[in-house]
This record gives C-alpha cells, structure tokens and sequence, in this order.
C-alpha cells in the first residue's frame, strides 16, 4: 500500500509542477518543478517510506522504461544517420559539461565544509 502512496505522491507532484508551468507561464518543465515540489515534501517524515517503496519499485524494472526509446531510435534510424554526428556531439559536449560542472560544485561544496568545520 506504502508503493501505491508514494506513486501517487509522484504523479500529484509532476502534475502539480505541470499545473504551475503552464498557469505561470514558467519557462522550466513542469517535471522539473515536480521534482523540486518532491525534494520540499521529503524532508517531511510522513512522504518518505511511500515514496521509497514506490522508487524502490519502480527501480526494479527499470530496464522496462527503456523499451520506448529503443522503439523510438529502430523508427527514426534515417534521422539518426542524417543528424548522427551532431547529435554524437551534443550529448559528449553536454556530458563533459555535466560532469566539468558537477567537479567545481563538488570543490566549492568541499571548500565551504571545510571552512565551517574550522
């Protein structure tokens, strides 16, 4: 029952962050704004263990969610082979990116812990 919960707190926070995207005229996704809508409701005790079993369930078959993509890549392969080498490059120039940000938010993070332990 706890799964059930939890999905449900799922899907009312991306439909919440849905709501207010498009009532807001925001220019971030509505499941982006679900998700910070869902880091607010975790740090409440009562959404954890609902949303852990749902998380914990829906990890589980994970790999199923997987199956739409691939359909998606074996019907579009023509556009894939015209657009291949641009869209090779945006996801390394993203990926390094990603990764070049998340290494200097790590450090300062580190920095910071390190000069409030002092």
């Amino acid at each position: 029952m706890d799964a059930l919960r939890g999905l449900t707190i799922l899907l009312l926070c991306q439909s919440a962050g849905e709501l207010l995207t498009r009532v807001l005229a925001l220019g971030l996704p509505g499941p982006v704004l679900g998700m910070l809508i869902l880091m607010l409701l975790l740090r409440l005790p009562i959404t954890r263990a609902p949303v852990q079993a749902a998380a914990e369930g829906l990890l589980a078959h994970l790999s199923l969610l997987f199956v739409p993509v691939g359909v998606g890549v074996i019907t579009h392969l023509d556009l894939i082979a015209a657009h291949g080498p641009r869209l090779a490059l945006a996801v390394l120039a993203s990926t390094l990116i990603g990764l070049a940000v998340s290494a200097w938010v790590l450090q300062m993070l580190l920095i910071r812990s390190r000069e409030a332990q002092r």
